[in-house]
């Protein structure tokens, strides 16, 4: 029997998540806010105690690295507002998404996330798949809810390519 859309995308995901979980066992807490050259993005304290990200509305160029911390930051931020436009809630600020700064609360957050999207995952049926999708795009009916778990399926890829080749780096780095 084919599977459906939603087993294929879930599938998919799961994939990923399985290299991220990978990596996210492995992160040792210096990896975080490890920078691997001069230019680099990363998480930096603020007077609350919390944390900020690097930030320009222009992205540079040249491109800064980022750390691992500033990446988990970065998937926290877009998978959050994902979640927030999937569910129909009113999608947080960057400036909202606050990161947790050590690794293991990191590594606990982002399980929060993935169970948070299998959530929404679990209750798209076809006929949601194929309604128009107004993140990351601005209401393009050429772009579907199916095609933005595309996406976040996508940049999740790509985002933990990056943390796994930070990683990898770093202890490269240290022999």
């Amino acid at each position: 029997m084919p599977a459906s859309r939603g087993d294929l995308l879930r599938a998919q995901f799961e994939l990923t998540w399985a290299l991220f979980r990978y990596h996210l066992e492995r992160l040792e807490p210096a990896d975080l806010l490890w920078e691997p050259g001069p230019l680099c993005w990363t998480m930096r304290p603020d007077a609350d105690g919390g944390w900020v990200p690097d930030w320009a509305d222009v992205e540079p160029d040249p491109v800064p690295v980022p750390t691992i911390g500033w990446i988990t930051w970065h998937i926290g931020w877009w998978w959050t507002v994902a979640g927030d436009h999937a569910r129909g809630r009113r999608p947080r600020e960057r400036t909202e998404i606050g990161w947790p700064g050590d690794r293991d609360r990191t590594v606990a957050w982002l399980g929060d996330l993935r169970t948070t999207w299998l959530a929404v995952l679990d209750q798209l049926s076809d006929v949601d798949l194929d309604a128009t999708a107004s993140f990351p795009w601005r209401d393009d009916p050429a772009y579907t809810v199916a095609h933005q778990v595309a996406w976040v399926n996508a940049e999740l890829m790509k985002n933990v390519a990056e943390i796994g080749q930070l990683r990898l780096l770093r202890q490269a780095s240290r022999s």
